[in-house]
């Protein structure tokens, strides 16, 4: 299989076969990540089709500088936030399934009181903590990758996730949940 820069190329040069396949790649993990920001499922999708289609827009302009994940979650951060200027995201207590039928990651996990506790203190953090707790524990992003998303340094993510990390630790030490850096 090609290298999602590889794709990228053929996508520049008009192979709308390899931006098939680089949606089918990524919209799972780019859907995630968006329904978990915004706790709205249906403006995820939304999102999402928006961030693909303007990675196909920009296909020509891309330049591999970053991972090809890392380029299309930066499109998806900032259509978040613009989104967010918009509207107040909902918290979630999981992931709804997908209309495709394909099971989710809450799918697998047993819904529990906790599980709840944490998506809904995840959803009062501000954007930029709540969205580098998403990129990082849920996407399993590196510092150096949000840094790129979210065009920060990594010592801004790094203080983004310890200020997260510190609010969810006092807002969930009721349940004892340990946080992992």
């Amino acid at each position: 299989m090609p290298s999602d820069e590889t794709l990228m190329v053929r996508v520049a040069g008009g192979d709308l076969g390899a931006f098939e396949h680089l949606v089918l790649r990524h919209q799972g993990s780019a859907w995630n990540a968006a329904v978990r920001f915004l706790g709205d499922a249906a403006e995820a999708e939304d999102i999402v089709q928006e961030s693909f289609l303007r990675v196909l827009r920009g296909a020509a302009n891309y330049l591999p500088l970053a991972s090809f994940r890392t380029y299309l979650f930066r499109i998806l951060h900032r259509l978040c936030l613009d989104f967010l200027e918009k509207k107040r995201p909902l918290p979630v207590d999981c992931v709804p399934d997908r209309e495709d039928g394909r099971p989710t990651a809450c799918e697998a996990a047993t819904r529990t009181d906790e599980q709840r506790e944490v998506q809904s203190a995840i959803a009062r953090l501000p954007a930029q903590q709540r969205m580098a707790t998403v990129l990082r524990y849920y996407e399993g992003l590196g510092y150096g990758e949000i840094a790129q998303v979210m065009e920060l340094t990594e010592k801004a993510v790094e203080r983004l996730l310890s200020r997260a990390r510190s609010a969810l630790q006092e807002s969930l030490l009721s349940i004892r949940l340990p946080l992992q850096p």
